[in-house]
């Protein structure tokens, strides 16, 4: 039997997940001490301290500082309060209608769950024999029916609520890091880190503590149907995956449509500077970074770290877990979390506390650091939770075998997913960062134009799919080969179980792209947007490995599901050679090429329309370009966010309905086939997509800083290769930052869609094939 008993674990999951809540509060107070004043006297929209103009902490330079740059700091001062509220305005104003219409979504997609899961039952209210044993009798199908649509709107409701948060933190943090950067890099990144640490905690923590409350509160119903109640529960992870998509498809459109124009009239246009205040589009873009790589964001790994545990909780309610009624061992994914958080909060103190940034050449490797520190010290944790909550040995579910398996098995299952979500950090860091040959490769191509660099950019992209995939394919081999399914899954939870870490450095960036800018326009000494740039290049680098982290956990996320689905559906074996099979794959295979085309032109046609109407301001506003005019910002935020709340619904439509389309109209083997397609084809386009956009971004800032003497050779700004640089970046721009990382969610999404809509695929599906 386990140590820890049920008392101990009904304990330690909720204290974890309130620990995590109060040491996010603890980052967000002492970023709050670094005053923003208010705006004319009103509420800067972040709830930061009024006008105080305190020295030392404060954020007023010196006096020796003001006379030597010869600028008035109250009105820098006070030119950072507006710029940071017309951000908050924006990006609010954007997610709250977004969500306007996610609600009717959400409301609609619920009923269908209802009814479709309930006429696989006939509607009956009548208990029915269990799915796994004949010979008990589970609750009815019309509860489970009514749950699944509960669990939904409440997985729905917490991605919206962790979007909603993560931008609320970022444009809190945006305008305290652009002042911190006047005392020094180690202030504003510590600024920018505690920041992105706040949000990382709150999301994960408050996930966690929904999700086990969900349990709890389902488990007074189902009372001894531990399958029925695990069944009903993925439809939590369906939900936050759900507004997950149309938050990241939303948010990147909007994003990518502004820095698009911005950059392509403002820098290679009128070479004017990056967030120049007088590009009209400059506010979208800075919004677009709140709405899309924070929001966004953090409903993606909302997603993923909802979808991993209903995966590990459903495959492991069907396991000799699940039939003995074992619940610590049933709460070991949850255990595994909980842990995470605890590991997490010692990394985050290291890097703010213990190993301070001074320089900004100590960036890079703090941030670096935080992976490594958090992997090993969990390594420890994992052992410790495994050896404590599992039984010496007991029998998993394997496709009607029973697997007998050791608790170290378990161990090792976690471990691979996380050391696997350590080697693709790492090697996305080498294709991405400009302090390595791969970058510094695709800004030399920038000598001879803009073909070359986008040449050698997609090189570079294609060439770093090989090792994640390797480490993907690792785990995946020792999780299936130990535990079967559930050994993927727990090894997609393991690559998640540092989650708030990997938040906090991926929000780092976003936070740190917006400072650079609010800096840039509140007029900021040069030194101080220096500063900026290099938290902002080390940020580009940091939100590839989010990227590379959430495309390789959803990998094994929809592997997990896949084996789920398969098991739930009755199939016995996924014959390749099969026609129906094979129609699937070949389809399923063709859906993120077509996912993308959608997203990819989307972008494309905002962008369009955000650089006509730059130019337009430019053509028309008497003494724009000279600075003697301020632009029209008003209308660029609302051309990103009408084309974004336009275009977002046929990808999302996409999406949802291939699995309906398929298992209902041609059956549960050619819906296997579909989402194997869609599994290996996704995640070769989303790794190749997101890393060569991040080459393209850093290889532009490479040349921007001129970091080395070959740096400098290619530029300064506006030089014919800087301008080659911009248009990569523009290219890469849509790849990384809208179409890569929504694909992740395209594969997962659809694989937990089909869990959840199984019983009635069984049940009624295959109306065409059945009849061919």
């Amino acid at each position: 039997m386990a140590v820890l008993g049920t008392a101990a674990v009904e304990a330690l999951i909720p204290v974890a997940a309130l620990i995590g809540i109060a040491f996010a509060m603890l980052q967000w107070y002492v970023v709050a001490r670094v005053p923003v004043p208010s705006h004319a006297g009103e509420d800067d929209g972040d709830g930061g301290g009024g006008g105080s103009k305190q020295h030392g902490h404060g954020v007023r330079g010196t006096e020796e500082d003001e006379e030597e740059d010869g600028m008035d700091y109250l009105l820098v001062e006070a030119r950072c309060a507006e710029i940071q509220r017309a951000i908050s305005i924006g990006a609010t104003s954007f997610l709250l209608t977004e969500y306007k219409y996610l609600a009717a979504f959400t409301a609609a997609f619920a009923a269908v769950i209802f009814v479709f899961l309930g006429s696989a039952g006939r509607f009956s209210a009548r208990p029915s024999p269990c799915a796994y044993d004949a010979s008990r009798e589970c609750r009815p199908a019309l509860a489970n029916a009514a749950f699944s649509a509960v669990a939904f709107l409440l997985g729905a409701a917490t991605s919206v609520l962790s979007g909603y948060l993560g931008m609320r933190v970022a444009t809190f943090a945006n305008a305290r890091t652009a002042l911190e950067a006047r005392h020094g890099v180690g202030r504003a990144f510590a600024a920018a880190f505690r920041s992105g640490a706040a949000m990382g905690f709150l999301l994960a923590s408050s996930a966690l503590l929904v999700l086990y409350a969900a349990v709890n509160l389902f488990g007074l119903y189902y009372g001894d149907d531990w399958g029925g109640l695990y069944e009903s529960i993925t439809g939590y992870g369906l939900g936050g995956s759900s507004v997950a998509l149309f938050g990241r498809v939303g948010g990147g459109i909007y994003t990518k449509a502004a820095d698009v124009g911005a950059d392509l009239v403002g820098k290679v246009e009128r070479n004017i500077p990056e967030d120049d205040p007088r590009n009209p589009a400059v506010i979208a873009d800075n919004v677009g970074d709140n709405v899309g790589d924070i929001a966004g964001m953090g409903s993606d790994l909302f997603g993923s770290y909802a979808e991993s545990s209903c995966a590990a909780l459903f495959v492991a309610s069907i396991s000799s877990f699940g039939a003995e009624h074992n619940l610590t061992a049933m709460m070991y994914p949850l255990l595994i979390s909980a842990m995470g958080l605890l590991v997490c909060a010692i990394t985050t103190v290291v890097a703010t506390d213990v190993a301070e940034v001074r320089e900004s050449d100590e960036v890079g490797p703090a941030l670096k650091r935080q992976i490594l520190i958090s992997t090993v010290l969990m390594t420890a944790g994992i052992a410790a939770v495994t050896f404590l909550a599992l039984p010496p040995s007991f029998t998993l579910f394997d496709f009607g075998n029973d697997k007998h398996v050791k608790n170290w098995h378990l161990f090792i299952c976690v471990s691979a997913g996380l050391w696997a979500g350590l080697v693709i950090g790492y090697v996305t860091e080498y294709f991405t960062s400009n302090a390595y040959g791969p970058v510094q490769a695709v800004a030399r191509s920038c000598r001879t134009g803009a073909a070359t660099n986008v040449i050698f950019g997609l090189a570079v992209g294609y060439k770093s799919v090989i090792v994640p995939i390797l480490a993907i394919a690792a785990a995946i081999y020792a999780g299936f080969r130990l535990a079967a399914m559930y050994g993927i899954a727990l090894a997609a939870l393991g690559m998640l179980s540092t989650i708030a870490t990997g938040l906090a450095i991926d929000a780092y960036g976003p936070i740190s792209d917006n400072a650079g800018g609010i800096a840039e326009m509140a007029g900021m000494p040069r030194r101080v947007r220096e500063r900026t740039d290099a938290l902002d290049a080390a940020g580009n680098t940091t939100a590839a490995i989010g990227k590379g982290f959430a495309i390789g956990s959803a990998a094994l996320v929809s592997l997990a599901l896949f084996g789920a689905y398969v098991s739930r559906a009755g199939i016995t074996a996924v014959d390749v050679l099969s026609a129906r099979v094979f129609v699937g794959l070949l389809v399923g295979a063709m859906l993120p090429y077509w996912f993308s085309a959608m997203t990819m032109r989307s972008v494309g046609s905002a962008a369009l329309r955000m650089v006509e109407e730059v130019r337009r301001q430019f053509e028309v506003i008497p003494g724009l370009a000279e600075g003697l005019a301020v632009p029209d910002y008003a209308t660029c935020v609302r051309i990103s966010t009408d084309a974004s709340l336009k275009k977002m619904m046929a990808p999302g439509a996409l999406v949802m309905l291939s699995p309906l389309v398929a298992g209902t109209l041609f059956g549960v083997e050619t819906l296997a086939g579909l989402l194997a397609g869609a599994l290996v084809s996704g995640v070769q386009v989303a790794i190749s997509a997101s890393n060569s956009g991040g080459a393209w971004d850093n290889a532009k800032k490479y040349i921007e800083a001129g970091m080395s003497e070959e740096a400098r050779s290619l530029g300064p700004k506006g030089s014919e290769a800087h301008k080659a640089a911009v248009i990569g970046d523009t290219i890469g721009d849509p790849l990384k930052d809208t179409s890569g990382p929504s694909l992740n969610i395209l594969i997962k999404l659809m694989a937990v869609e089909s869990l959840v809509f199984a019983p009635f695929f069984a049940a009624h599906g295959g109306i065409i094939f059945d009849h061919l």
